[in-house]
C-alpha cells in the first residue's frame, strides 16, 4: 500500500457562525422524545431527511441548525443519495458548516422518491475532537466518552481501483487499521463496520473471503466480529467499495463492548458472513448503545424466506429487529438511526404501510434503494438504538 501522509487536527465543539436560510420548511416538526440529539451530552446521533421542495442547500442549513443548537461539532456524516449529487452536495455543506473537517461517507442510496438526497445521518459529539487526515482529507474522529476511547471512520476508499476487487477490500481495511493505529487504537477495536459495494451481487462472496480472511488472522478486543451492514452502493471515488466504521477501547471499569445474538436468527458466520448480528456499547454510568446489523428476511437455518414477497419480507425483518431490542429491555423507541434498504423502491409505500400498522410513523429512518446481498432479499434494515 503506498505511503500517506497522517496528522491530527483538534476540533472544538462547533460554534461557527452561519447564516441560515430563512424558509417555510426550514425546521422539521418537534421530534419524540426517542430522538437522543434533543438532550445533547456527549455523543449523539440525529438525522435530516429532505422536506417537499426543499434544495440541498436548505437540507444542509438544517444540519448546521441542529449542531448549532447542540453545541456540537460532527464525528461523521452519513449522506444516502446520488452520486452525481456528491459536488453540489459538499458545496452546500461548506456554505452551511464552513470547511468539512470531519469523515463524510457519501454514497449512492438512491431516494425512493427520486430526489438527489435521501437523507443525512448525523453522529455528533458535544467535546473535544481529534481529527486523521490522510492526503489532507479528514478521514477519522477521535474522542473520549462512555469510559472509552472512541474513533469513527468514514469515507475509506482504496487508493488504486484498477486493482481486483478482493485487493481493494485488503487494502481497504489495511488502511482502517493505518487510521486507528493514528488514534491509538487497533483494528481489534472495531465494533462497527459499513461497507458499500459497488454492484454487489457480482462478488459479495469475493468480498466475504477477502475480509474472513483478514479477521481470522487476529483476534477481537471483545472477542466477537464487527456488527456490519454490506449493501450495493456506488461512492464519488469509483472504486470497488466505500467503508465506514466505529471503533471503541474502555479506558475504565464498566465500559465494554459485547455481541448480542439474535433470537430468531443463526449467526451470520454460519452461512459465510463475518459478522455479528448486533453490538452493544455500555458506559460505566449503565447508558448502552446497541448497533444492529444490516437484517433481512433469513430463517433460523440461514435461507432467505418469503421470497418475491415483499410484504412478508418486511414483517419478519422487523420482528427480527424487534426481538433483538426486547432481548436488551428496548423497543423501537429506542432507535436514533435507521436505514432501509430497497430493492425496488416502489416498495417503499409497504413499508410506510408497516409503521403506520404498528405506531412507528416518526421512526428515525431513511429509505433508500439499494441492492442487498442476496438477488432474493428485498428489503434490509439496519439501527442504532440507546438506552
Amino acid at each position: 500500500m503506498a505511503a500517506q501522509k497522517f496528522h491530527f487536527v483538534t476540533t472544538p465543539p462547533f460554534r461557527q457562525s452561519v447564516k441560515l436560510m430563512s424558509t417555510t420548511t426550514t425546521s422539521a416538526p418537534a421530534a419524540p422524545a426517542r430522538n437522543i440529539a434533543s438532550r445533547p451530552a456527549g455523543a449523539f446521533t440525529f438525522t435530516v431527511k429532505p422536506q417537499p421542495g426543499e434544495e440541498l442547500s436548505q437540507l444542509c442549513a438544517r444540519v448546521a441548525e441542529r449542531l448549532r443548537a447542540c453545541k456540537a461539532t460532527p464525528l461523521h456524516l452519513i449522506v444516502l443519495g446520488s452520486v452525481s449529487a456528491n459536488a453540489a452536495g459538499m458545496q452546500a455543506l461548506e456554505k452551511a458548516l464552513g470547511r468539512v473537517n470531519w469523515p463524510v461517507t457519501w454514497v449512492e442510496g438512491a431516494d425512493c422518491d427520486g430526489r438527489p438526497v435521501a437523507g443525512i445521518q448525523i453522529h455528533a459529539f458535544t467535546g473535544k475532537v481529534e481529527r486523521i487526515q490522510i492526503d489532507g482529507r479528514v478521514v477519522g474522529s477521535v474522542f473520549t466518552a462512555g469510559g472509552a476511547r472512541q474513533c469513527l471512520v468514514g469515507g475509506l476508499s482504496p487508493t488504486d481501483k484498477s486493482l481486483s476487487r478482493s485487493e481493494q477490500t485488503r487494502l481497504t481495511l489495511e488502511k482502517l487499521q493505518t487510521v486507528l493505529a493514528r488514534a491509538g487504537l487497533e483494528l481489534a477495536d472495531t465494533v462497527r463496520t459499513w461497507f458499500y459495494l459497488e454492484n454487489i451481487l457480482s462478488w459479495y462472496d469475493d468480498f466475504n473471503q477477502a475480509r474472513t480472511k483478514i479477521y481470522s488472522a487476529m483476534k477481537f478486543r471483545n472477542g466477537s466480529i464487527p456488527a456490519s451492514t454490506g449493501v450495493a452502493a456506488k461512492n464519488p471515488a469509483g472504486t470497488a467499495l466505500a467503508l465506514a466504521a466505529w471503533a471503541f477501547r474502555p479506558l475504565e471499569p464498566g465500559a465494554r463492548a459485547e455481541e448480542i445474538a439474535s433470537p430468531l436468527q443463526c449467526p451470520a458466520p454460519a452461512y459465510g458472513s463475518s459478522f455479528s448480528r448486533a453490538m452493544e456499547l455500555t458506559a460505566p454510568t449503565g447508558q448502552r448503545r446497541i448497533f444492529i446489523s444490516g437484517t433481512a428476511s433469513i430463517a433460523p437455518g440461514g435461507k432467505t424466506e418469503w421470497v418475491g414477497d415483499v410484504r412478508k419480507q418486511i414483517d419478519l425483518t422487523m420482528d427480527v429487529v424487534e426481538a433483538i431490542l426486547t432481548s436488551r429491555e428496548m423497543t423501537f423507541a429506542n432507535f436514533t438511526r435507521a436505514t432501509a434498504y430497497f430493492r425496488n423502491p416502489a416498495d417503499v409505500g409497504v413499508f410506510a404501510e408497516w409503521l403506520a400498522a404498528h405506531g412507528q410513523e416518526q421512526m428515525p429512518v431513511i429509505s433508500a434503494q439499494c441492492d442487498v446481498c442476496r438477488d432474493d432479499l428485498l428489503f434490509e434494515l439496519e439501527a442504532d438504538a440507546e438506552a
